[in-house]
């Protein structure tokens, strides 16, 4: 069995607006494995400042991971425990190696083409005008769930935007989520989320920034908009310390991003300590290549949450993989007639 591993860069349509800055490109590795006639080919969806693996020996860890690729996935998970996103790349290349298909590495109703999987259409940051644009277009598409990114711009024009939606749409006809990648401070956060709950938001996301559990805890106690964490789950490596977590902040939903957090270990090992307290989650992709978020979204499937999950389209970028990923009215969805193309891989 031999691996080899490259880089990509995703070029986006148009820069993207987070809390954290414009996003013109996004970095990704793939991981590629070899054994005799078959390959497997494996997505490591790196996030620059926010992967706890962004490191400057990320791509020595990468060749480290292939020159040792004979140790087998459980032993290479094990010692790839700081690099989540690495894990994540091997478990899918694995996946994909021992499948009929490199690409269906969950068969179900889903790959056969027979049923979707409820997203929410996500609204990028920018001027109120390009805001109000993508929330017109979502709502056109067919999207009852939109998640809209808070935090860049004025607090008052973003709650006139959540104004605007209200005004034309109930809570039972368009679900809202917001999520403020952190940009709250603590002693603000309560009085912004009394304002954001006069629009019947269904929950905000990461309101104030990690690791101040102490902080966040006080706040899901008191918050008038469901809670759901999502960076403060980024870099807990240990079941005990993620137990912990949980046990203190008490929110009401987590956010689990495969490529953040330890790929479907990682994930399946949240979920069931999320279960054990009564707390509900879904599944978000982390601007991954139709690779990644190909598997992301057929993992997904197979946890049977009924809830909108936050994965991407696939549309972002102007050099994705062509696959047979296709949106279509709020939902995310594939099409076994269609081929994958996936150029690069050298």
């Amino acid at each position: 069995m031999k691996a080899r591993y490259f880089k990509h860069i995703l070029e986006f349509k148009r820069p993207s607006g987070t809390s954290r800055g414009i996003l013109k490109t996004k970095e990704s590795w793939f991981i590629v494995i070899s054994d005799k006639n078959k390959e497997g080919i494996g997505e490591c969806g790196i996030l620059r400042t926010l992967s706890i693996d962004d490191r400057p020996d990320y791509e020595d860890k990468l060749k480290w991971t292939c020159d040792n690729i004979d140790l087998g996935i459980d032993r290479l998970l094990e010692e790839l425990i700081e690099f989540p996103s690495i894990q994540f790349g091997v478990e899918i290349a694995f996946k994909s190696l021992n499948s009929e298909s490199p690409f269906v590495l969950f068969p179900s109703t889903f790959t056969r083409g027979d049923s979707c999987i409820p997203i929410n259409g996500l609204i990028w940051m920018g001027e109120k005008e390009f805001m109000l644009e993508q929330i017109q277009n979502k709502l056109d598409q067919g999207f009852d769930c939109i998640k809209m990114k808070i935090g860049a711009i004025d607090f008052k024009t973003e709650l006139n935007l959540l104004s605007h939606i209200r005004s034309q749409f109930s809570s039972d006809i368009i679900e809202l989520r917001v999520d403020a990648n952190g940009a709250f401070m603590p002693d603000e956060a309560l009085h912004k989320l009394l304002e954001l709950s006069k629009y019947d938001i269904h929950s905000i996301e990461q309101p104030i920034k990690q690791g101040q559990a102490e902080s966040m805890a006080a706040l899901c106690k008191k918050t008038p908009v469901p809670i759901a964490l999502d960076e403060e789950l980024i870099g807990i490596f240990d079941v005990t310390e993620k137990k912990k977590l949980l046990q203190t902040i008490r929110p009401q939903y987590i956010i689990l991003k495969p490529s953040l957090i330890g790929g479907f270990k990682g994930t399946d090992e949240w979920i069931n300590i999320a279960n054990s307290m009564g707390i509900s989650w879904w599944i978000t992709s982390a601007l991954e290549s139709n690779i990644g978020l190909n598997a992301i979204a057929q993992y997904t499937h197979t946890l049977k949450n009924d809830m909108p999950q936050g994965l991407g389209t696939g549309g972002l970028y102007t050099n994705n993989f062509e696959s047979p990923l296709q949106v279509n009215m709020g939902t995310l969805s594939y099409n076994p007639t269609k081929t994958w193309k996936v150029k690069n891989v050298n």
